[in-house]
């Protein structure tokens, strides 16, 4: 006997054996039991999740004539004659390749003609989106009331491309994605039984990769199989295989990102040319591995498919990024693997467009700021430890120092500041946020931020003196001031500087040159 794939052999002869699919399953096997059978059914889902497997055993199990708790024995003559393609009870039509109105009206003859054993005449039509709009019409008068002894099974991987019309004829059953946990259990068994040796992180990338279709893991498996043959199969081997990347380098390559490493990224970029790994998947890769970074920080349970372990990976990597700079990312990536499919050089295309997320910013574009600054505050925090630690013995004794006496009216506007940034548009509001309000023992309200923000803050100040009038009831006299200035003047007051600000000059020391530009 000739070989057959992997995907053909495993292919689910009843319904116990259908994989992730329990909600429809269970349909199926009740409309047999309580004879509640339909004329028309309608199966829609991504590719490889069991459309076509179950609409076959479904149509075997109403024509089985000794059912096993509503599904085919698998034994009886009608059961064999399917499993040998014998069967004239069972026809299958591929409506990519017979979807003119000429091939529906031969099927609508062909219908007059009951069965000559078996209960029922059964029609699946495979991927029937590919009908013409002549077809659907000439189908749909019969698909509303056939034969009692026909019964129509429609499977599409398109349902919105089919015309309400025969959308409001059918049952509609939606097939799901196959969960990693079902798809790796299923493969363990199925290597088993071929007595192929393989390791569980194997079978896991291979569930992962295939995007909840079993008859795309199964092919890889296949392929695996093949090029190993009697070899242990390994993790680094589907990966060289496939041309991929260990999942640790993805790690790597955001936290080079996130810390504006340039160095870093070509040299991560380089690793992965070098070792001949595919440039495009590792996009693909990419954005899944930030996408998982946003559930890890938004969710404390272990919501992704992954091992615990890996899940506290991700939440240790995530907790010092924000939600909108992740985003920020995935848009990015996503840009990068459009841009991939048109060019011919993969590698300039993907450091060009990662190493412009490295570059100066413009003013406006905050979400680069905020992490810039971010880092820059990470970075002064560190250092103001270090020269605290270095001075801790010779710091001299000092005086208590004196608190600032706010006005009451003013010392309202500032614990009530989140109420007046809601009333501003999002570009407006963001530049709010890049400043502070602050009082000096006088009936002023002093606006505080870092030089390069003093002009975007003067161009709403008169709008932000309306929005403290329409909150307040009250005229404030406002100002806007740098840092340094606030700084100078609060230490004339109080004797001592403002918490551990440092102008804006000692502050981008700490920056690299090709990271913030604050002129």
């Amino acid at each position: 006997m000739s070989y057959i794939a992997l995907y053909r052999k495993k292919r689910p002869k009843n319904f116990q054996s259908v994989i992730g699919q329990e909600h429809i399953v269970k349909t199926l096997r009740n409309e047999i039991a309580t004879n509640r059978i339909g004329h028309s059914y309608l199966f829609c889902g991504t590719r490889g999740t069991g459309k076509t497997s179950t609409a076959k055993i479904f149509a075997k199990a109403l024509n089985c004539e000794n059912p096993i708790d509503s599904s085919p024995c698998g034994q009886c003559e009608m059961c064999v004659a399917f499993d040998e393609n014998r069967s004239l009870n069972i026809i299958e039509i591929d409506a990519a390749s017979n979807n003119s109105v000429d091939d529906i009206r031969e099927l609508k003859e062909e219908i007059k003609y009951p069965p000559s054993k078996g209960k029922y005449k059964i029609y699946i039509i495979d991927e029937v989106h590919m009908l013409s709009i002549g077809a659907f019409n000439a189908l749909l008068k019969t698909l509303e009331e056939p034969p009692s002894y026909v019964i129509f099974i429609l499977a599409t991987t398109d349902p919105h491309k089919i015309p309400v019309t025969i959308l409001s004829r059918c049952q509609r059953f939606d097939f799901k994605r196959i969960s990693n946990r079902d798809m790796v259990n299923t493969l363990n068994l199925y290597m088993e039984e071929e007595n192929v040796d393989i390791e569980e992180d194997a079978i896991y990338y291979i569930a992962k990769s295939s995007d909840g279709a079993m008859r795309d893991a199964l092919s890889l498996l296949e392929q695996c199989i093949s090029f190993y043959y009697q070899e242990t199969i390994t993790l680094d081997k589907v990966l060289e295989l496939l041309g991929a990347v260990d999942d640790e380098i993805f790690f790597e390559f955001t936290d080079a990102i996130i810390n504006f490493n340039s160095i870093e990224i070509i040299d991560i970029i380089d690793d992965i040319v070098y070792n001949g790994r595919d440039i495009s998947q590792f996009v693909t890769d990419m954005i899944a591995h930030i996408r998982n970074l946003i559930i890890a920080k938004l969710s404390d349970n272990n919501t992704l498919d992954m091992t615990y372990e890996k899940f506290q990976e991700y939440k240790n990597q995530a907790k010092d990024i924000e939600i909108d700079y992740l985003t920020k990312l995935i848009d990015e990536f996503s840009k990068i693997q459009n841009s991939l499919r048109y060019s011919s050089d993969e590698r300039i295309v993907l450091e060009a467009g990662v190493l412009k997320l490295c570059c100066c910013v413009k003013e406006e574009d905050f979400t680069d700021i905020k992490r810039k600054i971010k880092l820059l505050e990470k970075n002064i925090e560190n250092s103001v430890k270090t020269v605290y630690i270095e001075k801790e013995e010779e710091k001299p004794k000092e005086e208590k120092p004196r608190e600032l006496a706010i006005d009451k009216d003013i010392k309202e506007a500032i614990d009530n500041f989140k109420i007046v940034k809601s009333r501003f548009k999002e570009f407006e509001r963001n530049i709010l946020d890049m400043c502070e309000p602050r009082s000096l023992e006088n009936k002023s309200l002093y606006i505080v931020c870092k030089p390069v923000f003093i002009e975007s803050a003067k161009k709403i100040l008169e709008d932000l003196k309306q929005a403290l009038f329409e909150v307040f009831n009250k005229d404030y006299n406002i100002k806007v001031i740098s840092i340094d200035e606030y700084e100078r003047e609060y230490k004339a007051l109080t004797k001592q500087p403002y918490g551990n600000n440092m102008s804006v000059e000692e502050m981008a020391n700490f920056f690299p040159e090709d990271i913030l530009d604050i002129n």
